[in-house]
């Protein structure tokens, strides 16, 4: 994109034809032109500021609010003056466990969360294989029942008549540790 700007062709039709927006040419064009073949280089889209992040102060005062209260963001947010949605945030930053996964008296985690700490990873190939079996119907020449209706089937007329199972076998090898 930049060397064909550079040869000369105006940004807005370079845009087009590589499919990206006039804003984000110029962008790249603006930063070849500043930093050379340095400014093209991909970087994070990460604030280097969070001017309106929640202070420490009062994240403290959130976590302790809720470590003596066992109580919610809604009544946390009312004692504090804070939005609900703030103290939410707050707490999930700082990986404060759900209510609904403590024991209301004491505060500890007493239930698993969904994510498991165990992995299917092995020492080497072939000490982990996965195998599961998948019962499926046969479908006659010509399409099933679905396709025609009962009344058209042999089947329908004859209702000992046996169409019978085909069965999947997947096999899946455990990933191996490095």
């Amino acid at each position: 994109m930049v060397q064909r700007i550079a040869s000369g062709r105006p940004v807005a039709h370079v845009a087009a034809e590589m499919g990206v927006s006039r804003t984000t040419a110029w962008r790249w064009w603006r930063r070849y032109r500043e930093l050379g073949h340095a400014g093209l280089v991909d970087r994070s889209s990460h604030p280097l500021t969070h001017p309106r992040r929640t202070p420490p102060c009062v994240e403290t005062r959130v976590r302790i609010a809720r470590m003596l209260s066992r109580r919610g963001p809604v009544w946390i947010g009312r004692h504090l003056g804070l939005a609900p949605s703030t103290v939410g945030r707050v707490l999930t930053r700082h990986r404060v466990p759900l209510l609904r996964e403590c024991d209301p008296l004491t505060g500890h985690v007493i239930r698993a969360r969904r994510q498991s700490a165990e992995r299917y990873e092995h020492p080497h190939p072939g000490s982990l294989v996965h195998i599961d079996v998948k019962k499926l119907g046969r479908i006659p020449d010509g399409g099933g029942w679905r396709a025609h209706g009962r009344e058209a089937s042999r089947t329908y007329q004859r209702k000992k008549a046996l169409i019978g199972y085909d069965y999947g076998l997947i096999a899946i090898e455990g990933v191996v540790a490095v």
